[in-house]
């Protein structure tokens, strides 16, 4: 594998602008110097994820994903580091050269290939076992469904044995190490059983990103086992909120739109009946990672939902979260039939392209939803409807495009279009904007953040510790100021004190700052998202400088006083030149608490 020398990263990052890297995944607006946008990596309504061009760097506040322009492709596209070196690079017209990687960068790259590596074993075993004895029962299953040869080969179709430790043995063979093998997500482990495998017994479905590695796999069930459909746990490679299944497929289609579903055999149907656009989530309600995917392959999503209660809430919920990013969406009518592949077995290819064709603009469909809650027939009833009506009709803020939807609707509910323009004007005028319209409960559940759940509050002093480092970043002038008080050794956050001692040479030898290029010296997930929390901690709320300069060296002083409280607890007594230290650093600290710390 490659290795490339700090300077040629540095250019790499340099010629490839954060903001404008990121805004190519997320709709980002900027405020000040900052720009927000809705967390790629976690599904939430409030923006909360910050691009910040000054630092290199990005940050979401909401689930703790940072780092600069290379980690954000690692996450976002599960590369490895090196395929973010290379594909920004391209991007930046810079030819790259091929020399050996070192190990500390390589091990990481590791891990993840032989992750990949073991699901695509995986994959292989399954596919096999189908089209042998043991899987005649999973085999005759896709038979019954109408799944041609070809359609099973093409999406790679298997099955997984009765043998509860069947694949377990069978990548044991091949010289897989069981820390690894649970890793994948693929084998758990009892204290009492042992190893065992994640699925058996099940028809298989492998799951493939945009690249059409396999990442991880379904399972439908053979008999009357629970639960029917079981997915694999997310893993380093496999994140089910910013995956879609048959988007390996689709994205290369020459449809002008996605077709949306819910289920595997959906898509795989659709697929094989000449709709080689159709993507499915994995068993979760779509999320922003999602919408992000989407976007950067089709501006038009069109939902082939279910058509029962639960389809046309899960589009409910779709609509404004693809509409955030920009995505023109549409509604398919599936009636009377449940789904597009029972759709497709009772009526064909033709009648489905006919019901694409007539598809119905999200905001209809919406409205058309809204009318249910409603006794049209009684007067209160029809007023109350349109006057939700109206203010739903408020969301657009483009005035032409919101004279041509009360057009629509006008028409469509014969209210006439000047007493729907009139009265949208008199809710806008009162200040009524459209309701939020939340997800159920259990979408709720989904759309927490990763790690969010019994989070502490942060320790007071390590709070301290960050916020100072944050100061230097923001504020080259603080500098000269902080550094006759605080030494990187008196940051007692290990993390900490080794970004403290990067930041103090940049300081020295540049007189600027490089956040990035600081980030890059931790290679760990978590390590990473520690660092971008330390470099985007929350400045105090202060109008004046004197309230920054007091806050300032209130920070200072509690850093400088618990530096000093750590040495006394660790000193030992026979060090005399640590407790002359120690002595000297408790002096400097009383004449500190005197002074006034001026940032000019």
């Amino acid at each position: 594998m490659p290795f490339y020398s700090e300077d040629l990263i540095e250019e790499v990052r340099s010629r490839n602008p954060i903001a404008e890297v990121i805004s190519g995944y997320v709709k980002l607006e900027k405020r000040g110097s900052v720009y927000f946008g809705l967390c790629p990596f976690h599904n939430e309504k409030t923006p909360s994820f910050s691009v910040t061009p000054g630092k290199n760097m990005y940050y979401c506040y909401g689930c703790g994903a940072g780092g600069d322009v290379f980690h954000f492709l690692m996450e976002y596209e599960n590369f490895t580091f090196s395929e973010a070196v290379q594909e920004l690079a391209k991007r930046a017209g810079i030819a790259l050269p091929q020399k050996e990687e070192p190990f500390s960068v390589k091990r990481e790259d590791d891990r993840k290939r032989k992750l990949f590596e073991v699901n695509r074993e995986a994959g292989k075993y399954y596919y096999m076992l189908l089209r042998s004895v043991h899987g005649q029962t999973a085999f005759a299953y896709f038979k019954r469904r109408g799944l041609s040869d070809e359609t099973m080969r093409r999406f790679g179709l298997g099955y997984s044995d009765k043998f509860s430790d069947d694949l377990y043995r069978y990548l044991k063979k091949k010289g897989y190490e069981d820390g690894l093998l649970k890793e994948s997500g693929l084998i758990a482990y009892d204290e009492r059983k042992g190893s065992r495998d994640k699925f058996w017994n099940r028809a298989m479905f492998p799951i493939m990103d945009v690249r059409g590695k396999v990442i991880g796999f379904g399972g439908r069930v053979m008999g009357d086992g629970e639960p029917k459909y079981l997915n694999s746990p997310e893993t380093k490679i496999f994140d089910k909120s910013r995956n879609l299944y048959g988007m390996n497929f689709a994205r290369a289609s020459k449809s002008p739109q996605i077709l949306l579903c819910e289920g595997y055999m959906d898509v795989i149907a659709l697929h094989q009946a000449g709709f080689d656009n159709a993507a499915a989530s994995l068993g979760t309600s779509l999320t922003s990672g999602h919408a992000g995917l989407l976007k950067r392959y089709t501006k038009e999503v069109y939902l082939t939902y279910d058509s029962d209660g639960a389809g046309v809430r899960a589009a409910l919920r779709a609509i404004p979260i693809l509409k955030d990013v920009g995505i023109m969406t549409k509604v398919i009518d599936l009636n009377p039939y449940k789904d597009p592949d029972e759709f497709i077995k009772a009526l064909g290819a033709d009648e489905f392209q006919k019901r694409i064709d007539g598809a119905e603009n999200s905001f209809l469909f919406e409205i058309r939803i809204l009318e249910r809650q409603y006794d049209l027939k009684d007067p209160q009833g029809r007023t109350a409807f349109y006057n939700e009506t109206a203010k739903r009709l408020l969301e657009f803020t483009e005035e032409l495009e919101r004279e041509n939807y009360i057009k629509a609707i006008a028409e469509k509910y014969q209210i006439g279009f000047e007493k729907l323009q009139k009265l949208v004007f008199s809710m806008g005028v009162k200040g009524y904007a459209p309701k939020k319209r939340l997800p159920d409960a259990n979408a709720q559940r989904a759309e927490r953040a990763p790690g969010t759940e019994g989070r502490k509050k942060e320790d007071g002093m390590k709070r301290s510790q960050k916020l100072l480092l944050t100061w230097l970043i923001e504020d080259a002038r603080l500098f000269s100021v902080v550094k006759q008080y605080i030494m990187p050794s008196d940051f007692t956050e290990e993390i900490y004190q080794k970004a403290a001692e990067a930041l103090y040479e940049q300081f020295e030898t540049t007189g600027k700052t490089n956040p990035a290029k600081i980030a890059d010296m931790f290679e760990g997930k978590e390590e990473q998202r520690e660092i971008a929390a330390l470099f985007n901690a929350r400045i105090f709320d202060v109008e004046t400088e004197a309230e920054r300069e007091k806050a300032l060296k209130e920070t200072v002083v509690r850093v400088k006083r618990n530096s000093i409280d750590c040495q006394s607890a660790n000193l030992d007594p026979t060090d005399l030149s640590g407790l002359q230290r120690l002595v000297e650093d408790r002096r400097r600290l009383e004449q500190l608490e005197k002074l006034h710390i001026s940032i000019e």
